[in-house]
């Protein structure tokens, strides 16, 4: 007897797809990069490193860049946050090749503009 797990309902912020969106006119493959991601997630697996100093539970995944061909060093940087254990929001995603890492204080300030959702 199997028991299927529940999906989990993944949501995306404002700012994840204003990012997305402008990544898209760069990145010709950023969605088939993204798409087994996404599918991991919503199986309930919760990949990536834990981001300190948020008071959440805030993730962040290195995925590799297929348009690049610079691995996941250079790929992109996907941020996202355990809302409850069925429910993630995506908070943002960014190239590593076009910007740093992203300050703390700023991940806090996107989590606080999505608490009105």
């Amino acid at each position: 007897m199997s028991q299927e797990a529940p999906k989990i309902e993944v949501i995306a912020s404002p700012e994840f797809k204003r990012r997305l969106k402008a990544l898209t006119k760069r990145y010709r493959t950023i969605y088939s990069d993204l798409q087994p991601i996404f599918e991991t997630l919503e199986s309930g697996i919760f990949l990536g490193d834990q981001i300190s100093g948020t008071n959440c539970t805030v993730l962040k995944l290195r995925i590799p860049n297929s348009d690049a061909q610079s691995g996941k060093s250079g790929g992109y940087r996907l941020i996202y946050q355990i809302i409850e254990p069925q429910r993630i929001r995506l908070l943002l995603i960014y190239s590593k090749s076009e910007q740093e890492n992203i300050a703390t204080k700023t991940i806090r300030e996107i989590i606080d503009s999505c608490s009105d959702e």
